[in-house]
């Protein structure tokens, strides 16, 4: 499976706390919370992808707030989103949760990089990653992420954690999609092809 993540991000490129439903102690941002406004092309964009999810890695934080929103709402009947994640593989990597509590879900703890591996390795459509930014920036220091596609809201949000670590690993990358909503929401699709040159 090809493994793609799909964050929400400001202009200055803040990903924490684009939703107003925060899962319990996550509020450190209530003041500015809530800035990903989707339109309706935006929306259908990200029903899109969640189509082509064959599976689902989550890191501990973003799983416990998926769950206790989609995994807790009744099934809306025309939902892409509430669909894939109630029907596909969950896989949460966590060193303290034993057992999760949304059903379909596997806790991967131990030797993680070798079971992404082996996730990545299995036949299928694609193993995505849904915000969580710790586990993003550990698979961007394995070189594990095959695209990464950015939802950038027109918004500065000036405070909160930034998808991309103030240090760590260079890269190229290789645009391989790109559109503009009607209200400015930029969605880019970016495959890794490598360490940057140098200049």
């Amino acid at each position: 499976m090809k493994l793609r993540t799909i964050t929400q991000l400001s202009v200055d490129a803040v990903m924490q706390a684009p939703g107003t439903n925060l899962a319990e102690g996550d509020d450190d941002m209530s003041d500015r919370r809530g800035w990903a406004h989707f339109d309706d092309e935006a929306g259908s964009a990200m029903n899109e992808f969640f189509e082509r999810a064959g599976a689902f890695l989550f890191g501990r934080r973003t799983f416990d707030h998926f769950a206790s929103t989609w995994g807790a709402w009744d099934d809306p009947g025309d939902s892409p989103i509430w669909t894939a994640l109630h029907t596909l593989p969950k896989y949460v990597v966590s060193a303290s949760r034993a057992s999760p509590l949304w059903a379909g879900t596997t806790v991967i703890s131990g030797d993680v990089e070798t079971a992404v591996r082996d996730l990545k390795a299995e036949p299928g459509r694609e193993l995505q990653v849904h915000g969580s930014g710790a586990l993003f920036r550990w698979l961007l220091d394995r070189d594990l992420i095959d695209e990464m596609t950015l939802f950038t809201f027109p918004v500065v949000v000036g405070q909160g954690t930034r998808l991309f670590p103030a240090t760590g690993p260079d890269a190229s990358l290789e645009l391989v999609a790109s559109r503009i909503t009607t209200s400015g929401v930029m969605i880019q699709s970016y495959r890794f092809i490598g360490a940057r040159p140098p200049a």
